[in-house]
Order: structure tokens, then sequence, then C-alpha cells
């Protein structure tokens, strides 16, 4: 058995996600990179807690991140929107003062993928990952083949694995 199928031993198979979609323009009806991301969790298996739309707006962002952190059954909480560079963009500075550890992969990796879809303008994506409290946060452009790519390609394979792996208890000598 290898060390990725070993580890991959630890990962839970159904994880509960939540969404949170920041811009300052979408509602419900008009939220295709939150429905993405509910319907592919939901096929997979997963179970989604709560899809939410928040503005861009630095003190909404973080506490909407802080109560599904809060909340029984979140294991992964998925953003889409804000990871641009426009003054607006703010999401990954309410992000980031949250993580207890950076995965660098999570956001190399995207733009590698991306690139495929959409040339260099895949460096303009400020993705990134990390985990909190435990728990899983991946931040993701707004688009929703962006949130498609994230998910399908990087997500869902690779967050249970990731949060097996984060809260393994260390053996005691």
């Amino acid at each position: 058995m290898s060390a990725v199928e070993e580890h991959k031993g630890y990962a839970p198979k159904v994880l509960g996600f939540a969404a949170i979609t920041v811009s300052d323009s979408r509602r419900p009806e008009n939220d295709a990179s939150g429905e993405t991301i509910r319907r592919l969790a939901e096929a997979a298996g997963h179970r989604v807690a709560e899809v939410v739309i928040v503005k861009d707006e630095l003190r909404e962002i973080r506490q909407a991140i802080e109560r599904l952190l809060a909340t029984e059954g979140v294991d992964v909480v998925v953003l889409s929107g804000g990871t641009g560079f426009s003054p607006r963009d703010v999401t990954l500075r309410a992000v980031r003062i949250l993580l207890d550890v950076e995965i660098e992969g999570f956001g190399e990796l995207f733009r590698q993928l991306s690139f495929r879809q959409v040339g260099a303008a895949a460096m303009l994506s400020r993705a990134t990952a990390g985990l909190a409290e435990g728990r899983a946060i991946f931040v993701l452009p707004g688009s929703p083949k962006a949130v498609e790519l994230g998910m399908s390609e990087l997500i869902l394979p690779e967050a249970g694995h990731l949060l097996g792996q984060a809260r393994r208890v260390a053996p005691t000598s």
C-alpha cells in the first residue's frame, strides 16, 4: 500500500460543505457559483449545510466564515468571488487572518489547471486554501467555470484526504 493510499484511509467519506458567494450583485436566483458548489458536493455524496451570499465587505465575509466554522457538521467552506485585483476584492484579506495554515499548493495547482482553460489570464487568480479550526477553507474565483474546475479537479478529490491528515491524532510514545 502506498503512503497516499494509507493516508487516504484516514479520510472521512462524507463531508459537510458550506458555500459562500462573495458578490455585490448576486442574489439566490442568479448565484450560479453557489449552486455549482452545492450541486457538485451533493453529487459526490456530501452534505451541504448552507449556501450564502455576502457582499464584498471584509467584515461580512469574515463573519460568515466564522459562523460557518462554528456550525456543527461543516467540514469544508468554499468561497467563490472576490479573488481578483479590484479594490472591492477583499476575500483573501478576510480569509487569511482566519487560517491556521495555508495550503500553498492549492493555488499553484488551480492556476496551472486554469491556464489550460483561459491562458495567461490564469495568473490573475488568487485562489487559495487553508485550514482553520480543523476545517478546510477553499477560495475560488467567482465564475461558475472556475468553481467547477476547482471543485471537480482539486477540492472534491482531496478534501477528505486533507481533513483526514489534519485531524489525525499523533501517536503517543
